[in-house]
């Protein structure tokens, strides 16, 4: 139900209204996959993840070169396809490849090592190439932990902190917000981009925001970021000029508030690709 609730949201219009061409490519289904039972008898839904997967993936390879694609989905699983297809992308035409994950999770589990069996909790663990997605298609380019900025943390698993302690990954979580901002690590962050004259694709959960500005999600966690936080975020990624491609995911119409939440995403969303209150370049100064 969340792509239709973007829908709804006048996702499309608020695109056009800033000067671009809208193709709602419509909704996908998961490819028909036969996979071995899992090792872990806690995982669940492998088989349809999977097929998303390998769906979603094809989808990025065949839409990148014809514009800049939007994904809309359920849960954040399917930032398994995306983004493994956009990073194959990206080595195809030979640009480097970066991501912006904007989570209250890391997701960085694999099939085996995930204690709660959902697939959601796996899809950084697959397109950085960790051990244990035997059953997921080949992943053509894995992305580097140094070209991955997670913003927004504050639900990490034990194991997923022990994996990520030494990883040269940007993480903040939102203590290092509260204490230093998001401006600077940020810019930081995309100026590496830029510098090396990269692709950067943004994945979104609705869970990165604060419930209380954002209840239409299942994976409440408190203490998210506030709405100014987050515009500044999509402002900055827009002034970039860096932006591939963007996944909008964990959307759960039945828990949102009269469209609360779609409704913010979807103002984010038109932040990101342009709308501005004041053209910081040419407002005029006033003494």
């Amino acid at each position: 139900m969340g792509p239709d609730a973007y829908r709804t949201a006048g996702l499309s219009e608020a695109i056009t209204a800033l000067g671009s061409t809208v193709e709602d490519l419509g909704n996908l289904s998961p490819a028909d996959v036969t996979v071995p039972a899992p090792r872990n008898p806690l995982v669940h839904d492998l088989a349809r993840t999977v097929g998303w997967t390998q769906t979603l993936m094809q989808a990025a390879q065949t839409h990148a070169p014809r514009g800049r694609p939007i994904f809309l989905g359920g849960d954040h699983a399917l930032a398994a396809g995306t983004i493994a297809g956009m990073a194959a992308h990206a080595q195809s035409i030979g640009k480097p490849f970066f991501l912006l994950w904007l989570d209250a999770h890391t997701d960085i589990h694999t099939p085996d090592t995930t204690d709660s069996g959902n697939l959601h909790g796996t899809p950084v663990g697959y397109f950085t190439g960790r051990p244990g997605f035997d059953a997921f298609p080949p992943l053509p380019a894995p992305v580097a932990h140094e070209n991955i900025c997670m913003i927004g943390l504050r639900s990490v698993d034990p194991s997923e902190h022990d994996h990520l302690a030494d990883s040269p990954m940007t993480l903040l979580d939102m203590r290092a917000i509260d204490e230093n901002g998001i401006a600077a690590p940020l810019a930081a962050f995309l100026d590496k981009v830029a510098a090396e004259d990269g692709m950067l694709h943004v994945s979104l959960d609705v869970d990165f925001l604060d419930p209380a500005i954002a209840p239409g999600v299942g994976t409440t966690v408190p203490g998210g970021a506030t709405v100014r936080e987050a515009h500044l975020i999509m402002e900055m990624v827009c002034d970039s000029g860096r932006l591939c491609s963007l996944d909008l995911v964990e959307l759960n119409p039945f828990m949102d508030e009269r469209g609360k939440t779609a409704n913010l995403m979807v103002d984010l969303t038109a932040s990101l690709l342009g709308r501005r209150v004041f053209d910081r370049l040419n407002r005029s100064v006033r003494m």
